[in-house]
């Protein structure tokens, strides 16, 4: 799936909002309002409700909400793939246009590898088509952060995955094993 971020300009000031974002694992009542922040970021993909629902459900530890002023405004999907325990997958993120050009797409990564369930994480995982030029920026400003390298190659491809419908996915790998090795 395409990292689904907008680039488009934030329609209220986050600095208009009360209050700063909190950050938690979703649950089972907050599936609908994600699937409502999802079909308002237009252009992102969009996942059934109930796609929503077992995200909140079965992957919650590795899934991030951001709510400001009791609304929901962010949305970090992921999970640790079984044969790469190493690795955090993020599937989709989504930020309001209301919340956005203020790093809480950095923030939510931020704290989702802060969590215990990511102690053992030394890879980040995320696939981008070439267009998404949001998603690229929020990656690459992540992995500077973090002093991580970030590297990509072709994954799922037009014509040999997607049946020509659907633009190749760029598997994008940041390696925070290596920035802590420089780090120490």
């Amino acid at each position: 799936m395409p990292k689904d971020v907008s680039d488009e300009p934030a329609s209220t000031s986050l600095t208009r909002l009360q209050g700063r974002p909190r950050l938690r694992k979703p649950g089972r009542d907050d599936g609908s309002d994600i699937w409502e922040l999802v079909r308002a970021c237009a252009p992102l993909d969009e996942n059934s409700m109930y796609c929503n629902l077992l995200q909140c459900d079965h992957f919650r530890d590795t899934c991030v909400l951001a709510e400001i002023d009791g609304r929901t405004l962010g949305w970090i999907s992921g999970y640790i793939p079984p044969a790469e325990p190493d690795t955090i997958f993020v599937w989709q993120v989504a930020v309001h246009a209301d919340a956005r050009g203020h790093g809480l797409g950095k923030r939510m990564l931020a704290a989702l590898l802060d969590r215990p369930e990511c102690r053992s994480v030394t890879r980040m995982r995320t696939t981008i088509t070439r267009d998404n030029a949001a998603s690229w920026a929020l990656f690459r400003s992540f992995a500077q952060s973090r002093g991580a390298r970030l590297s990509d190659a072709p994954h799922f491809e037009r014509d040999d995955h997607f049946g020509g419908r659907h633009a190749t996915e760029h598997m994008v790998t940041i390696d925070l094993e290596e920035a802590a090795r420089r780090a120490a």
